[in-house]
């Protein structure tokens, strides 16, 4: 099965439709499945919010030796998926990392290069560590600039930025403040959003890309919801997401989707290709589904389709997922899905992961589903929260707070 680039609407997908009348009559799946299909148009409303910000921020993106790019959970993987386009876009040296090890290791993990900006990514901007490592590093290091970019107008960064000189924020559309339990619109946008940041030398082919991105995942959602029920994919017990370290934080992402949305019954893995080998391979078993975020450079994807092969020849895993564009047809076996879309070679890869998560996203979603559980609420136990519920700071994040 395979996607053109001709979607553009819901109405085209019966899937869709479907879903939407569900979602009106039962409780459990309303959030996020609007959350996920008003993707495409937040994220233009994104792009030209940035646009038209940019000039506020010109101060603290001059002249800068190093970016760092911190967030928890999902706010983590957004901070990965950005850390490309400030490597390929601005350039800059970019690091990304868990805002729990700014909390533990303090500026000893950073790097050196000063000055620096360190951006925080926070759907809500109300988690301990997104409060916790602000004030850890507003105390350990001034020559660090911070912005937070959120969701939440109401959150702690926010009102933070509010009162503080020394801290910005970019504040997104109140409508990707997702309301699920799960970050779908909140992740896709955050990372949209620094993109921009990181284009702010060339905004108009910033936003023109960002309209080339929103036209594909129309496509894209409409083949993945009309597909991705399919029985095949939906009983296997293990899903493995590979990407090339450029995308990876995509890959972390989607298996995190899934782990969330089946309250942990579906195993995960996410891996780079060359990884594979190196021992995760023996896990992909006769139940196993393998989701292939394809790279669009002819480098990447050469190595990327040797190990596909290999799987093939090993007769690995049970059906492959594959998302990119000119995909090899001797790569697909007739139990595959195959989304192709050239948006992949259109635009940079620093815009790519986007396209990745909203697919990961729609899989995750129906086996929340097939699973008899809620996509909004998917952890019936309330084992995990919308907002890590508050615990214990030490050190200077507890002197600061």
């Amino acid at each position: 099965m395979s996607s053109g680039n001709n979607a553009s609407s819901w109405s085209q997908s019966t899937a869709i439709t479907e879903l939407l009348q569900q979602a009106e009559l039962k409780d459990g799946l309303r959030d996020t499945l609007r959350e996920i299909l008003q993707q495409p148009d937040t994220w233009r409303e994104t792009a030209n919010r940035v646009k038209a910000a940019l000039p506020q921020y010109a101060a603290i993106l001059d002249g800068l030796q190093a970016v760092i790019l911190t967030g928890s959970g999902s706010s983590e993987y957004a901070a990965e998926c950005a850390r490309t386009a400030f490597q390929r876009l601005f350039p800059v040296t970019a690091q990304s990392i868990g805002s729990g090890a700014l909390l533990t290791d303090g500026i000893s993990v950073l790097p050196q290069s000063r000055p620096a900006l360190m951006i925080h990514f926070a759907r809500s901007g109300d988690s301990p560590e997104s409060a916790g490592a602000l004030q850890a590093m507003l105390h350990d290091d001034m020559r660090i600039r911070q912005l937070a970019v959120t969701c939440n107008a109401e959150g702690k960064l926010a009102k933070a930025a509010a009162h503080d000189g020394r801290l910005k924020a970019l504040t997104l559309d109140a409508r990707t403040n997702d309301r699920s339990l799960v970050m779908t619109s909140s992740f896709t946008n955050m990372v949209l959003a620094a993109i921009g940041m990181a284009s702010h030398a060339d905004t108009e082919a910033y936003v023109s890309s960002a309209e080339k991105l929103a036209t594909a995942a129309e496509a894209i959602l409409a083949t993945a919801f009309d597909h991705f029920n399919a029985q095949s994919l939906q009983a296997c017990s293990r899903v493995f997401y590979l990407a090339d370290p450029a995308i990876f934080g995509a890959a972390r992402e989607a298996a995190l989707k899934m782990t969330e949305m089946t309250a942990g019954r579906v195993m995960t893995v996410a891996e780079t290709y060359l990884g594979l080998r190196h021992g995760p391979m023996s896990a992909i078993h006769k139940d196993a589904l393998i989701v292939c975020f394809l790279s669009s450079d002819p480098l990447v994807s050469a190595y990327e389709e040797d190990l596909i092969r290999e799987l093939n020849a090993k007769e690995l895993g049970a059906a492959k997922i594959f998302i990119g564009s000119s995909i090899p047809q001797d790569l697909v076996h007739k139990e595959d899905i195959v989304i192709e879309n050239e948006v992949f070679s259109q635009t940079s890869v620093a815009f790519h992961s986007l396209l990745y998560v909203v697919a990961g996203q729609v899989l995750a979603f129906y086996r929340c589903l097939h699973e008899g559980l809620k996509p909004d609420a998917p952890s019936e136990g309330g084992v995990i929260n919308r907002v890590v519920q508050k615990f214990q700071l030490h050190g200077a994040a507890a002197e600061q707070a």
